[in-house]
């Protein structure tokens, strides 16, 4: 056999012309022997000469590739075609080299071989895998960039809000003060506020007056009459982690990294989901629905409340260490009732947006509406302001403005008597629904006026007996 290997050596013109090819090159007979090789061979497999002489080729494959294996060795001897595997050499000490193998026909001295060449293609595997994982990424961004967009688009449209906060008086500037000193670090922001205070208005102030001014200001519900999609909203969800869910959806939080997050109504949140945030606030760390991948985000919080925070810990309904970690900063929201003196300006703001709207010309509001709008509670705040606004444009036919009866507390404020917290509530819900030309839903309807859910406000309608005339 010896004999046969010398022999075969020199036909072809010397072991040179092997060790000469800088792949791993080898040459095999019938019997899948390897019978001549080159001294990148050995270094490659970690043989030595002796070791790898007669050595079934076999040995140096995966058992799953035996097949796709023994079929390219068929064709070579059998049709004497060129066959290319890529695959992975297994070494003496089981390291997998990955590599792609060229094999073909020769005859010899009349007897049949199989030469071959292997490429380590490691480095371009580890090029792939790189190139892959940026194509993974750019695809993430891209998906994050196309649902941000989208949900940038969807929130435009129903969103509320001035130019700037309007008003001067001292319980304002006092709040604007505060957030100008925090804004520009990544404290986490608690804002307190009755309903109708345009909370979300301040939030903005904070966000436009930070270092994350150029990334995005997200806004989360956390209102929501279902848990499920509250969480899935801010979490995002993988397909199928539950029913309904057909594709899968990247969260708010996810869409706020590197931006500023804001959280409208923190206090509805379920307990489960307080536990899910906390790990957010504290760690930056979160996990999709239905999924077990941890992921990180650079964000910074804004949170909002109309609820007394520790009378709910009190209760039971919010877990007290998310109350300490977004309660660093907290910064009261004045209702309209405690700077009246604002209520002029603001009246003027909605007068002129309104007169652009609607194509009007009010130029004046009487004396006399004014010292009415300022006794009146506002209950609803600056958002029941602007309501009233608008319909005393519309219903304005000269350049002064006409404002309806709107101030049905005004008899009640006369009468040494009280009302009872039910028939309270249902003069209240019959004005605002009155005030919006009985719409409930939607950007400017009531249920978003009273911070109630559809269903929630159409029950209490029933319960009160009130139906549109």
């Amino acid at each position: 056999m010896k004999d046969q290997r010398k022999q075969l050596i020199k036909s072809l013109t010397g072991q040179a012309i092997l060790d000469a090819m800088p792949e791993v090159a080898y040459v095999f007979n019938k019997d899948n022997q390897l019978v001549m090789w080159n001294k990148n061979c050995e270094v490659a497999l970690e043989y030595t000469a002796e070791e790898l002489y007669l050595k079934d080729i076999y040995e140096f494959v995966e058992e799953n590739t035996i097949d796709e294996n023994s079929n390219a060795i068929s064709n070579v001897f059998t049709n004497q075609t060129e066959q290319i595997i890529e695959q992975n050499l297994v070494t003496k000490s089981g390291k997998k080299i990955p590599i792609l193998d060229t094999a073909n026909y020769a005859v010899v001295g009349g007897e049949e071989y199989l030469i071959g060449l292997s490429i380590d293609v490691s480095k371009l595997k580890e090029t792939q895998n790189q190139l892959q994982d940026v194509i993974k990424e750019l695809q993430e961004l891209k998906e994050q960039l196309q649902a941000e967009n989208i949900y940038l688009r969807e929130e435009y449209k129903g969103h509320y809000s001035y130019d700037n906060i309007i008003g001067e008086s001292e319980i304002l500037m006092h709040a604007i003060s505060r957030i100008e000193k925090v804004a520009p670090n990544n404290t986490t922001v608690l804002l307190y506020g009755e309903t109708g205070t345009d909370k979300e208005l301040f939030a903005r102030f904070v966000h436009n007056k930070s270092k994350r001014k150029d990334k995005s200001l997200i806004m989360a519900n956390c209102s929501s009459s279902s848990a499920l999609i509250t969480e899935s909203e801010l979490l995002g969800h993988e397909k199928g982690a539950f029913e309904g869910a057909l594709e899968k959806r990247i969260g708010k939080i996810e869409l706020a990294h590197q931006g500023t997050l804001y959280l409208y109504e923190i206090g509805e949140l379920s307990l489960d989901l307080q536990s899910k945030l906390l790990s957010v606030v504290k760690e930056g760390k979160f996990e999709r629905l239905g999924s077990s991948k941890t992921r990180s985000v650079d964000i910074r919080i804004i949170a909002s409340t109309k609820h007394n925070i520790e009378e709910l810990i009190r209760k039971q309904l919010f877990r007290e260490d998310l109350y300490y970690s977004i309660n660093m900063y907290p910064i009261t929201i004045a209702p309209l009732r405690d700077r009246i003196g604002d209520i002029p300006l603001l009246a003027e703001i909605f007068v002129q947006r309104f007169n652009r709207k609607l194509s009007k010309n009010i130029e004046r509001i009487s004396k006399k509406t004014m010292l009415e709008m300022q006794r009146y509670s506002w209950p609803g705040n600056v958002r029941e302001l602007e309501n009233v606004i608008e319909r005393a444009v519309i219903v304005s036919t000269g350049s002064l403005l006409k404002v309806e009866p709107f101030l049905e507390n005004k008899e009640e404020d006369h009468n040494d008597g009280l009302l009872s917290l039910s028939e309270y509530e249902k003069r209240y819900i019959l004005r605002v629904l009155q005030k919006t030309f009985w719409r409930i839903e939607g950007p400017k309807g009531a249920a978003q006026i009273l911070d109630m859910h559809p269903e929630t406000l159409r029950s209490r309608m029933r319960k009160h007996q009130i139906k549109r005339p």
